[in-house]
């Protein structure tokens, strides 16, 4: 009893430590991925994306966009909003994604919008 209770003990701490370590690697893993993602974006992209909790790229893709028209956001937005309606059998879940999804490219419009009046205004002076 007394070797088998040795076992058992041996083995939860092996267990254990192989646990700690995969969820070291895991945090360092998506610290990484989340420094490459703030990298890839502008800071105020980057700020909305961790605001609205969607990036531009997931966005697009929901809403099948690759550049941003705003009359092709809308178009393809009114489309899925309607498709996805729970009246028509669609899914709540996926009609609040496609919400989000143009709330983020607004959000990026608006951003795109401001820095260009920027860029007028400081060629202007």
């Amino acid at each position: 009893a007394k070797y088998l209770a040795q076992i058992i003990l041996v083995g939860a701490q092996v267990v254990g430590r192989a646990f700690m370590r995969a969820l070291r690697q895991e945090f360092a893993a998506s610290r990484a991925a989340a420094d490459a993602r703030g990298r890839s974006e502008r800071p105020q992209s980057a700020a909305a994306s961790r605001i609205i909790g969607i990036s531009l790229q997931e966005a697009q893709q929901i809403l099948n966009v690759s550049n941003l028209n705003p009359e092709e956001i809308q178009k393809n937005y009114d489309h899925l909003f309607k498709v996805n309606d729970k009246s028509v059998g669609g899914s709540f879940y996926l009609q609040s994604k496609v919400v989000r999804a143009k709330e983020r490219l607004d959000e990026e419009l608006r951003i795109q919008a401001k820095d260009e009046k920027e860029k007028g205004w400081k060629a202007e002076t």
